[in-house]
């Protein structure tokens, strides 16, 4: 028998040969194994705002939709609409319909809403369904004077909602990201972001937080005060949606402004006969109306000044601060105060994005920033 094996035929194919053919397979594996999983697993990163959410997705800002979900009263697990078209339905509602923003201040206030809003903002992100649905990595930011139970809310909201994996950011430090300054240099840099619940002033530096005021005087604030004094000075009832138009379209913090915008006109109704009527608003009743709220804005601002060490505002004196946030849209903010502080005030090219262009930054490359939260 060991004779006829030894005199059998030599294969064709030589050691030699053969292991040259593996080595040709061989880099095919790797890239085959990535595609499985880049499929399967996504990224994303979630600007969870108290007034709008936005998600990037493959370095795009594919949603952009206001933090508002409405839910049917009768099976409150139920979704009918999220975002723009929520919004809509706001104050218009019936008994059986209920519109519900999720997050206050900043954080989370209704987890449940908060978790159905999530995952139907990240249906958006596939608008047709896909065979097999993705596992998602989520990065989301989060204000820098959040508690530990806040911030569990927040990941427990994500898993919730599909994620597989959950990394969490500080708004300032994505924010300074998505606006182009390099963290990790030992120089001070100064970022105010004036966001719909809370304004954070971030003294930041060598990658992490040095000095933080946080002070819940921000977007919503702003159109509490448009409703507030439209009611006292013109006896005239608004919503939130109109107040926030207000905003929008003649929202001023100077009376002496660049390219004043015109009159706009406001209705409602009146206090005094009940009937619905109509009266025209200037953007220097909007700055009057916003004047105590951007005030205490300035001296949050000057007490993070007063907190900070000698030599990063030797820095902060040289590279002035960076403006970031929708608030930063209002007109004449930056130099009401560059006025105040006697520091220069640089407004990010796209304030409303900053923070999440900042946060996809981060997610891509979460292995190189100690501040990343796992």
């Amino acid at each position: 028998m060991k004779k006829k094996l030894k005199n059998q035929p030599k294969s064709e194919v030589s050691l030699c040969e053969f292991k040259l053919f593996a080595r040709t397979l061989q880099p095919l594996n790797p890239i085959r194994k990535m595609g499985l999983f880049s499929w399967f697993t996504q990224e994303i990163a979630i600007d969870l705002g108290t007034a709008n959410t936005l998600i990037i997705h493959n370095d795009e800002v594919v949603v952009n939709e206001p933090s508002i979900v409405a839910l049917d009263r009768n099976n409150p697990k139920t979704v009918l609409a999220v975002g723009k078209k929520a919004l809509m339905m706001h104050e218009k509602t019936h008994e059986s319909i209920r519109t519900v923003r999720p997050l206050k201040d900043g954080v989370i206030a209704d987890f449940n809403a908060a978790e159905l809003m999530i995952r139907e903002l990240i249906k958006l992100v596939y608008p047709k369904k896909p065979l097999f649905p993705p596992s998602w990595r989520m990065m989301i930011c989060i204000p820098s004077s959040i508690t530990e139970v806040e911030k569990r809310a927040v990941r427990d909201s994500a898993e919730q909602a599909g994620a597989k994996e959950v990394y969490l950011i500080h708004e300032p430090m994505a924010a300074a990201l998505g606006i182009g300054i390099d963290v990790e240099e030992p120089v001070g840099n100064m970022i105010i972001d004036i966001g719909g619940g809370t304004t954070g002033i971030t003294v930041i530096a060598l990658a992490g937080i040095v000095c933080d005021q946080s002070i819940r005087i921000a977007g919503d604030e702003f159109t509490a005060d448009i409703m507030e004094a439209l009611r006292r000075y013109h006896s005239l009832l608004i919503g939130e949606r109109t107040a926030e138009q207000i905003k929008i379209q003649v929202g001023a913090a100077m009376k002496d402004i660049d390219n004043p915008p015109d009159d706009y006109p406001v209705n409602g109704r009146d206090l005094v006969t009940g009937i619905p009527k109509q009266i025209m608003i200037s953007f220097q009743e909007i700055a009057e109306a916003l004047d105590k709220s951007i005030f205490k804005i300035e001296e949050a601002i000057l007490r993070a000044l007063e907190q900070t060490p000698p030599e990063l505002a030797a820095d902060i004196y040289r590279r002035g601060l960076y403006l970031t946030g929708g608030g930063a849209l209002l007109r004449g903010l930056d130099k009401r105060l560059s006025q105040k502080i006697k520091l220069p005030v640089h407004v990010a090219d796209e304030p409303l994005k900053s923070v999440v262009r900042g946060t996809g930054f981060a997610l891509k490359n979460y292995n190189r920033y100690p501040f990343v939260m796992r």
